[in-house]
Order: C-alpha cells, then sequence, then structure tokens
C-alpha cells in the first residue's frame, strides 16, 4: 500500500453539534445503538439512520435480523468484526465477514434476513441507510458483497490507515459510487498524534462518528461514541487524533426531497406509504438480483 500525502482544505469544517446515540433494540433483539435517528433526516439529507452495534456478548446479537422488507433506499452494512449471513427472498444469500461491505438497494421491494454465523466472540460494524431520488425509488433491487480484501486503502505519509468504502478521498476511488447522492464513506484509522485531512464538496452534508478513542476537529473534542455533524463551511475537514482513534467519515448531496418513513418502508408521500404495505402485503414485492456495481 502506497503512501499518499493529503492536500489540506482551504478551510476545515467545523464541528456544529455533537450526538450521543440512542440505546435501542432492532430486529429479533440485537441490542445496537441509533446513532442518526429521524430526528436528523432532514439534517443529513440523504442519510436517514446509522446504527452502531458491538458486542461480546452473543445474547446481544444471536437472534439476529431475521425476515424483514425494505423499500426506497440503500443499506450500507459495513462489518468490522464478526459473521452476518445474509439471505433474500429470491434465493441468494452470502457471508459478510470482517472487514466486508454489503451495499444493496431495496427499491421497489425486498425481503431479506441478516443471521449471525457465529455463537461466541465480538461482532461489531454498523448499517447506513441511504435514501433515494424519487425518480428511483421504485427502481430493480440490487445488492452486491464486497469481501475486506476488495475494499480500497490508502495510508498516509502522516501514518493514517483509510478505507474508501464509497466515493472518492485524497485521489482513491472506493467499492461504491453513486451519482445522484454522490456518497463518502470512509473508515479511518488514526495513530495517536496523528492529522487526517480530506477534501469534502461543499454541497454536502457530513458528519463523523468516532469508535475508538478521542479526536480534534478544530476546538471541539469528539470522544468515542459520539457522532460530530460537520458545519456547510469549508471544502474539507482536518481533525487530530489525540489518542490512537477509529472512526467512520460520512458525507453526501442532500436530495432536498420530502421523506415519509414508515419503519422499513421510505417514500416521498403517504400514499406512496399506503402503497408499499399494500404491495407487501399482496406478496408484490419485487425478487432482487446480484450483480457487480
Amino acid at each position: 500500500m502506497n503512501s499518499i500525502a493529503e492536500i489540506p482544505p482551504r478551510l476545515s469544517r467545523v464541528v456544529e453539534r455533537l450526538v450521543a446515540g440512542v440505546a435501542t433494540s432492532d430486529g429479533a433483539g440485537v441490542k445496537l445503538t441509533r446513532v442518526l435517528t429521524g430526528k436528523l433526516q432532514q439534517r443529513l439529507d440523504p442519510f436517514l439512520m446509522l446504527d452502531a452495534f458491538g458486542s461480546d456478548d452473543p445474547d446481544d446479537y444471536i437472534a439476529g435480523f431475521p425476515d424483514h422488507p425494505h423499500r426506497g433506499f440503500e443499506t450500507v452494512t459495513y462489518m468490522l468484526y464478526g459473521r452476518m449471513r445474509h439471505r433474500d427472498s429470491a434465493g441468494h444469500e452470502g457471508l459478510l465477514e470482517s472487514g466486508g461491505v454489503q451495499w444493496m438497494t431495496a427499491g421497489r421491494g425486498v425481503i431479506h434476513s441478516e443471521l449471525p454465523e457465529q455463537q461466541d466472540g465480538v461482532m461489531e460494524g454498523f448499517q447506513l441507510w441511504l435514501n433515494l431520488p424519487a425518480e428511483r425509488k421504485l427502481c430493480e433491487p440490487w445488492y452486491c458483497d464486497f469481501p475486506g480484501e476488495a475494499i480500497p486503502e490508502y495510508l498516509t505519509s502522516g501514518g493514517v490507515t483509510v478505507r474508501v468504502i464509497a466515493g472518492n478521498s485524497n485521489g482513491v476511488t472506493g467499492a461504491v459510487i453513486r451519482e445522484v447522492t454522490e456518497p463518502l464513506y470512509l473508515d479511518v484509522h488514526l495513530p495517536a498524534g496523528a492529522t487526517f485531512s480530506t477534501a469534502l464538496a461543499d454541497t454536502h452534508n457530513a458528519f463523523i462518528y468516532v469508535y475508538r478513542g478521542t479526536v480534534q476537529v478544530g476546538d471541539t473534542q469528539v470522544e468515542a461514541r459520539r457522532m460530530g455533524i460537520l458545519g456547510n463551511t469549508g471544502d474539507g475537514v482536518t481533525l487530530t487524533a489525540t489518542e490512537e482513534s477509529r472512526l467512520i467519515l460520512i458525507a453526501g448531496k442532500p436530495l432536498n426531497e420530502p421523506i415519509v418513513q414508515h419503519g422499513p418502508f421510505v417514500m416521498n408521500t403517504r400514499e406512496e406509504i399506503q402503497q408499499a404495505l399494500d404491495d407487501f402485503n399482496n406478496g408484490h414485492f419485487a425478487q432482487p438480483r446480484r450483480s457487480t456495481p
């Protein structure tokens, strides 16, 4: 892995607000922290939800997420540690392992399950919900599994390791590119005292979530298990680790469209939500297909 020299932004964004996640459970009782909730959907458009999960107690995760539907958005599951088996209504299945990512476009409707394939040990990761524009909410479902070794990485001259799940950072293109929402999704590992910079489009909403250590962004310290919502002034962000730290950095171009959510369905109008409920209850959800991104 070659070392890359970062280009510091002319003006770094600052932290507008710190957010502590809400402890909850989902699926069949999986314990998790909901970091991005419905109250932040407009501010962090096009992102709808971010869940962080992590435990070495199998009672916290072993029941997993049995069959459940989605319509109108994309899910991005990033597994730091553990093994999760995906199955869907078309008979597709895949094993998401440590370092891997599953990117799924629910589109007009998909039913799937995500079940742990381990009886003990640590399971840790994130699930991000990314909205779809109105014209693509009823597109054909799609998904792709990316093993850990398929996620592009780079090393900065300051010793920072960056995994590029989506978008482009310091000239390195990630595993997934989306034209409308233009998401950037980085997993950044910083040694103590290291500084990291990356460009951010001035049109994009952005946030960080620190899951190890503590980082400094301007005058604000962001500790572990905290989200830092970044203000929209600046052409990038620069942050410094006050100790060995890890974080995810996420940014995307807002859709500026109405958001109407009913559980696992996210559409633009209440009428479209009712149609989603009717289609699901009548067994009309599409069968997903698997392909390259």
